[in-house]
């Protein structure tokens, strides 16, 4: 996979990964009868026999390493970290700082699947942003990062920048505020208008 990941096709690959844990869990597991019958010899002797076993094994072992794969994506995309990430920790203009990028659990989620619950688990593009600036948590701004809304800055009026902070499009901003936005009241009340 390497470098083939990235902000457009992550939710892609999430759902990859984790429908594929479930169809080698359902094959397993649909499997399971049969194997046991080949070790009781419940089998009639045919040359089926080996494909039920190798089905098994094969159904297990994409399985394990799925489950583990799957679930260490689902911890980074709780961290709204990328492997990148993991292994150096971005450099911001104060800092380096390792988890400069989550903002919160729920937040997270939404950053990688979009706002709207009823597209996260279809193969449809709903991630929020544009993939060249990203919201963060810092309260020190980075003038390289976008800008937040209500965000702190430490830096004083008179001191100039290289970079100038570009604002947040309007499917980042509201990542920082704490209200929920996919709450069924406000979707009635945004198609009423």
């Amino acid at each position: 996979v390497n470098n083939c990941v990235g902000f457009s096709n992550y939710k892609f690959f999430l759902l990859f990964l984790a429908y594929s844990l479930l169809y080698c869990l359902f094959i397993a597991a649909t499997d399971l009868q049969y194997f046991i019958k080949f070790w009781t010899n419940g089998l009639p002797d045919t040359q089926a026999k080996f494909h039920i076993m190798f089905l098994f094994f094969a159904a297990a072992m994409f399985s394990v390493s799925l489950s583990s794969l799957f679930g260490y994506h689902c911890w980074l995309v709780s961290k709204n970290k990328s492997t990148l990430e993991v292994f150096r920790a971005p450099i911001f203009r104060h800092r380096t700082d390792k988890n400069g990028f989550s903002l919160g659990f729920s937040k997270n989620l939404r950053q990688v699947f979009g706002d709207e619950k009823k597209y996260w688990l279809l193969p449809v593009f709903s991630s929020l942003g544009d993939g060249c600036s990203f919201p963060t948590c810092l309260v020190n701004q980075d003038p390289e990062q976008a800008s937040t809304p209500g965000a702190l800055n430490s830096t004083s009026k008179n001191e100039t920048h290289l970079f100038p902070a570009k604002p947040l499009r309007d499917s980042q901003s509201h990542l920082l505020t704490d209200t929920p936005s996919w709450t069924e009241t406000s979707e009635k009340a945004e198609k009423g208008k």
